[in-house]
Formats: C-alpha cells, sequence, structure tokens
C-alpha cells in the first residue's frame, strides 16, 4: 500500500472509477446512515459539497435530505481556481446551482456566509489515514477553507474506502478531521 499523497491519490481515483452508479449510491446512503450517530445535530450551519458527478464522488444529496429535514441551514460553496478561495452561500429553494468549468456544481449567488458563521464541515475527499490526515485533490481549497473557520469546528470526511495506516507528506497547513465516515464505520480522531 502506497503512503504518499500523490501515488494514494492515484490508487484511490482509480478504486473510485470502478465503482457503478448503483455502488455509489448505496454506499452514499449508508455513509448518511452513519451520519445520524454522531453528536453534531445540536449545530445550525452545515457546510456541504455538491458532488462531482464525473468523478464519482460521494453523493451528498442524501445528506441535503438528512439536513432539511433536520431544519438545518445548509452551506454550500463556489470555488475561485485563481485565489483557490472558496466563498459559501446559504442553500435555499432559490438558489441556482450551475457545472464549473470542473464539472463542480456551485451556487450562482445568494446569501453568502462567513467561514466563521460554519459550524460542521462535510469534507471530500480521496483518501485519508487513521490519524485524520485527509487527501483531496491537492488544490489547497478545503485546508484553506477550514483553516478559516472556527477552531471548533466540525471536521466530518466522507469517505467510500477505509482509512490507510498512515500518510507520509502531511504538511503543517493540513487540516485534520475530526470524524470520517465510511459505509461500514465512524472514524473519530
Amino acid at each position: 500500500m502506497p503512503t504518499n499523497k500523490k501515488e494514494l491519490r492515484l490508487l484511490y481515483k482509480n478504486l473510485r472509477k470502478e465503482l457503478s452508479q448503483q455502488d455509489i449510491e448505496e454506499k452514499s446512503l449508508e455513509i448518511t446512515n452513519q451520519l445520524i450517530q454522531l453528536p453534531i445535530w445540536d449545530k445550525t450551519y452545515y457546510h456541504v459539497f455538491l458532488p462531482i458527478v464525473e468523478l464519482k464522488e460521494v453523493d451528498t444529496e442524501f445528506v441535503l435530505h438528512l439536513l432539511s429535514g433536520k431544519d438545518k441551514e445548509i452551506v454550500v460553496s463556489k470555488s475561485d481556481f485563481e485565489t483557490r478561495i472558496m466563498t459559501h452561500f446559504l442553500l435555499t429553494d432559490n438558489t441556482k446551482i450551475k457545472k464549473n468549468e470542473y464539472n463542480i456544481p456551485e451556487p450562482v449567488n445568494g446569501l453568502v456566509v462567513p467561514s466563521q458563521t460554519i459550524e460542521v464541515v462535510f469534507v471530500p475527499l480521496l483518501a485519508f489515514d487513521i490519524f485524520g490526515n485527509r487527501i483531496g485533490y491537492g488544490k489547497g481549497f478545503y485546508d484553506t477553507f477550514l483553516a478559516e473557520c472556527k477552531p471548533e469546528t466540525i471536521k466530518i470526511g466522507l469517505s467510500f474506502f477505509e482509512a490507510v495506516n498512515q500518510i507520509d507528506d502531511v504538511f503543517e497547513s493540513d487540516v485534520k478531521l475530526d470524524y470520517c465516515v465510511t459505509p461500514k464505520k465512524v472514524y473519530r480522531f
């Protein structure tokens, strides 16, 4: 098993490519069912990523339904690829979602929510280790965003696959997860 980000990124992108649409739906639902057990439901503002379908990311539609059913404020982001900064918007019935050039579904506009307001963040990832380190696509958007959040903001990774033992090339600026949820297990860090 590789232990550096570059090799793990490649391995998990390939593992994800092998998943069928049915696998993605079933595993995404199992992840959402695991989330229900977490002690996070007393918060108000929840940030959810909208999945890049082409990259077979966890389908957060189930998470959105769960949050909506609990009357939570749902926040989604728009990414600026020049500054590598994400702007966060309240998701409402009027929010228009449009895919950007990287196939990331994003809000067109809306009410901006400051990072400091967000209490729970569901974090996309390719792989993670048993210490709470995560590997994304390597652009640093989430590390920048999570660093802007309050220290007590709860960071929850969502993964189709279980943890690897260790990621060797972790940087000081990499923000660790508090939890990572897979279809079969909840990891607490």
